[in-house]
């Protein structure tokens, strides 16, 4: 007797948070376009996300949420930090604007545990929209995946910055450190652990939609005490202060610390790339450089970081284990590009003993 065996595919479900009806209805058309995808369910602002997670119906549980930011009632923020302190869950930021209140919200919901920033896809007549829809459903496919952890509500007040005391001469001159999907909240990790009287210059590449990145840069500066800057060319690097590359354009640095900026062709598919940014460092500073590479979906920075540690530079690959996508890391521990392979705790600690510096343990938890 032959068995007719019916194998099942894993569907990964969706919530989608936000509260205008047409874009729940486009978001819903989108994501289901994908035939591994099915939206389980609508919430028109945080107090009914809240709701559904509480009692799904039919025991349910989403695997990703998608998460809009201004909301009438509970907005995005707050049903966030919410969801995190009580059914932790990747959740998934998208917005369609740009407004300063609504990009300060979007990284403090990254702050609070949120996994990525996506563009909601544009108007149906845009040429680039199928593209968009394959790139919102396919990222989204991959937050699914992400492991979250509980995070427990914060005192409120300011945690000072941590102190560091020299104990030898440094012989790294700069710090090199990219990443994509995930990054933004690693390398505001990464800046609150590093003392502000750095000896060192930190040049930063993130695949970032242009418009995000000015309120990236503002909330960089307001959460880490850093100087942060947008790289300007010509504009000579300084210690202590961060550095990030513009919207399509490579950035890189000159003899001299000048910062260098390119038009020349996107390398693995994107620019700024990382990989330019660590194969510049590894021309001007060669063993006096650190690098570090990140979270981040795909392969850039790879190629760049090995070229780094050919160069005799100190290089820094984020573990498995503590990156939201471990794409770009692990592409670089492949080539052999990675010196140390750390989780995101230790990553400052052993930036600090790389440039000279005494790190205070941490007890933050």
């Amino acid at each position: 007797m032959k068995l007719d065996v019916k194998h099942e595919v894993t569907m990964i479900k969706v919530l989608i948070v936000d509260d205008s009806k047409l874009a729940r209805l486009v978001l819903m058309k989108v994501l289901t376009a994908d035939p591994e995808i099915r939206v389980i369910g609508t919430a028109a602002n945080g107090e009914e996300a809240l709701r559904f997670l509480e009692k799904p119906p039919r025991g349910e549980i989403p695997d990703v949420v998608t998460m809009d930011m201004m909301m009438p009632g509970m907005d995005g923020f707050e049903a966030t930090r919410k969801i995190m302190e009580t059914h932790p869950l990747p959740i998934v930021i998208t917005t369609s604007s740009y407004k300063p209140q609504e990009v300060e919200k979007m990284f403090r919901a990254i702050e609070a545990g949120a996994v990525t920033i996506l563009e909601k896809p544009g108007a149906v007549a845009h040429r680039e929209f199928a593209a968009a829809c394959k790139e919102f459903s396919d990222t989204v496919k991959v937050m699914a995946g992400v492991k979250v952890v509980r995070r427990w509500p914060r005192d409120k007040k300011k945690t000072p910055r941590p102190a560091a005391t020299p104990i030898i001469h440094s012989n790294h001159s700069v710090l090199a450190m990219g990443a994509s999907t995930g990054g933004t909240g690693a390398f505001q990790q990464i800046l609150t652990q590093l003392p502000g009287e750095l000896p060192a210059p930190i040049m930063m590449v993130q695949h970032i939609a242009g418009e995000f990145i000015p309120g990236m840069i503002q909330w960089l500066e307001k959460t880490t005490g850093f100087p942060v800057h947008l790289a300007r060319a010509g504009e000579k690097i300084q210690a202590g202060h961060v550095y990030i590359a513009p919207d399509d354009f490579h950035m890189g640095v000159m003899p001299g610390g000048d910062i260098e900026l390119s038009r020349s062709e996107k390398e693995e598919g994107v620019r700024p790339s990382v990989s330019y940014l660590f194969r510049s460092v590894a021309r001007v500073y060669g063993k006096k450089a650190i690098g570090v590479l990140l979270t981040g979906m795909g392969r850039d920075g790879g190629q760049g970081l090995k070229v780094l540690r050919d160069a005799g530079a100190l290089t820094i690959a984020q573990d498995e284990s503590t990156s939201t996508v471990f794409g770009m890391p692990a592409e670089a521990i492949k080539l052999g590009g990675a010196q140390y392979i750390l989780p995101l705790k230790e990553i400052p600690i052993r930036i600090q003993q790389g440039l000279g510096l005494e790190p205070r343990p941490d007890n933050s938890e």
